[in-house]
């Protein structure tokens, strides 16, 4: 509860937080439409905000209001299958690489450089087309996680490296203790702010892929996420005949995630650096 007030009075991770909450808010009330996400025509077409639909409707015959419920909670689950599935490869290959060494170490970044320099947009599309009829959510999670872990176990390969040349690795060597009680005791907590770092950057980086692919029709159009609803408004003209309410609507909730994953990010990572809570405690004391 302390971490949670002293986090609280940073208003980045309040205004994050707050926006962050009404986001999953309206991804589980997805769970409580009364239209179904695939279908058409269910409610009169392009109709604008009112009170019977607070965000009009799209000229598929569809309400912006729940569509949108549906599409943030999609997308959210790709963006979470991608950046946890990453953290997984990006910690493992990191701290393999940086505390073994030797060949393993060259083998792994061998790796991981491979797919830094294949231009990657490319390799996804293509990959995306190869696949464009199983594109589901799961899948496209899975394939943003395997292209999105390289860059990020070098960064954590690089503190490790930092890490291992210390004192206390030392003492804790010479101290008998074996090398998972090393990781978990001392190494993660120095690691933790950047882990967390990076995976708010991958989930970001995989909700912006997600709407790339399918504004070029890469994914399963039918399966509503914040790219695919802005895809349907572009393919339906939504701007120029003004249905504003359509195409700004994926755009806001694109933006307002962004900005809230943002904030979370820096906050947390600040309270958990250990150089700053040494400086929060000299400031108290």
């Amino acid at each position: 509860m302390e971490a949670l007030r002293e986090l609280f009075r940073d208003y980045r991770f309040a205004v994050g937080f707050v926006i962050f909450l009404f986001l999953v808010a309206l991804a589980f009330l997805s769970f409580a439409s009364p239209y179904d996400p695939i279908r058409q025509l269910q409610v009169p077409r392009d109709r604008p905000p009112s009170r019977a639909h607070i965000l009009g409707t799209n000229s598929k015959g569809q309400d912006v209001f729940w569509e949108a419920t549906f599409s943030i909670r999609n997308s959210l689950i790709i963006a979470l299958i991608a950046g946890l599935v990453s953290r997984i490869v990006a910690i493992l290959v990191g701290f393999v690489a940086g505390y073994r060494g030797g060949t393993l170490d060259r083998v792994l970044m061998g790796l991981a450089d491979g797919l830094l320099v294949i231009p990657l947009f490319l390799i996804l599309v293509m990959v995306a087309m190869l696949l464009r009829g199983s594109m589901t959510l799961v899948n496209t999670g899975l394939l943003l996680a395997f292209f999105g872990w390289a860059w990020d176990a070098r960064t954590i390969r690089s503190q490790i490296l930092s890490l291992r040349e210390r004192e206390f690795t030392k003492t804790s060597a010479l101290s008998g203790n074996g090398t998972m009680s090393l990781v978990i005791r001392e190494y993660l907590p120095f690691t933790t702010p950047l882990i967390f770092s990076t995976l708010i950057n991958n989930i970001a980086w995989a909700i912006g892929m997600e709407i790339v692919l399918a504004i070029l029709g890469l994914v399963r159009l039918e399966i509503p996420t914040l790219g695919t609803t802005l895809q349907w408004a572009i393919t339906y003209q939504a701007m120029l005949l003004g249905h504003w309410w359509w195409i700004s609507t994926p755009v806001v909730l694109t933006i307002l995630l962004l900005v809230a994953l943002y904030w979370l990010s820096v906050s947390v990572s600040e309270y958990l650096d250990p150089r700053m809570r040494i400086q929060r405690i000299g400031a108290r004391s």
